[in-house]
């Protein structure tokens, strides 16, 4: 895109190189912090909440992103492990300016969904978005579920998307925008491609269709002229024209050889029987 590329000439520099790595490592100290804090009051204090940040807590902009997703050590492992293959990949992708650009979008997005609704919001639907751009760009990678089960990540990608979609139908109003909204980076970066695909399957699904119709229009329908049976009904008959008969006259392989010759006489068709060869005198 144009612009992006304008913007990354411009401010490419100053672009966090491995800026995941630095995102899951304080997430894991964040994490570690939280397991000698019961009362839940450091999380809470990082937690992005409009009514703080209107009161003068700015830095709950930023530190929401360090939450843990998930509280059991188990969990949090494989979720950072996640973290950094899909922020890794995008930025090998990408590089790091363009990462980094979409990170900050969907911070962003999120950012004044909940400051314009006044609720509270999390990473977890600008976490979903790095995943689906990841989805997107490579959606025959396969990822070890619980390090043991292989599937193809474009398929974790449709849950993702029925997770999203879910949330927009039935969670409360702060949360219906801060999914459209943390979303906003890969419509960003991949809605004109999308727009593209759709456009390009829709005209070659007309094309197909109408190359099809006018196959089926151009296929000849063989009729034996005896028995009447059609290439259509059988199709694995073979069907010939008689050299002999005067006009295009089909027959089928049972009839080719045992048949009374069409001859033409002026404007009149009459047939005329010929001896068969194989029967007795």
């Amino acid at each position: 895109m144009d612009w992006i590329d304008k913007l990354e000439r411009k401010f490419g520099r100053y672009a966090i190189k491995g800026l995941m790595t630095y995102i899951i490592g304080i997430t894991g100290f964040v994490y570690i912090v939280s397991l000698f804090d019961p009362t839940g009051n450091f999380i809470d204090k990082l937690t992005l909440y409009a009514p703080a940040v209107f009161s003068g807590q700015i830095w709950r902009l930023i530190t929401y992103i360090f939450i843990p997703p998930e509280t059991s050590p188990i969990f949090i492992i494989f979720a950072l492990y996640l973290y950094y293959l899909i922020g890794n990949g995008l930025e090998d992708e990408w590089g790091s300016f363009r990462f980094n650009l979409y990170y900050l979008i969907g911070m962003i997005g999120t950012a004044i969904a909940v400051l314009l609704t006044g609720g509270k919001g999390t990473a977890t639907y600008l976490n979903l978005s790095l995943f689906l751009a990841f989805a997107y760009l490579y959606p025959k990678y396969e990822l070890l579920i619980f390090f043991v089960i292989p599937v193809k990540i474009k398929y974790l990608a449709y849950i993702d998307w029925f997770f999203i979609i879910y949330g927009i139908i039935t969670e409360p109003l702060p949360y219906k925008v801060a999914a459209i909204a943390s979303v906003l980076n890969f419509l960003v970066f991949f809605g004109k491609d999308i727009r593209i695909q759709m456009k390009t399957r829709r005209k070659s699904y007309y094309n197909k269709k109408k190359f099809k119709s006018q196959a089926d229009e151009n296929v000849r329908i063989h009729r034996c002229r005896v028995c009447g049976i059609t290439s259509i009904d059988h199709p694995d008959m073979e069907f010939r024209y008689c050299s002999k008969c005067d006009g295009m006259q089909c027959y089928c392989s049972e009839h080719i050889r045992n048949h009374e010759h069409v001859k033409k006489d002026g404007n009149e068709s009459k047939v005329i029987e010929f001896p068969n060869k194989n029967k007795d005198n």
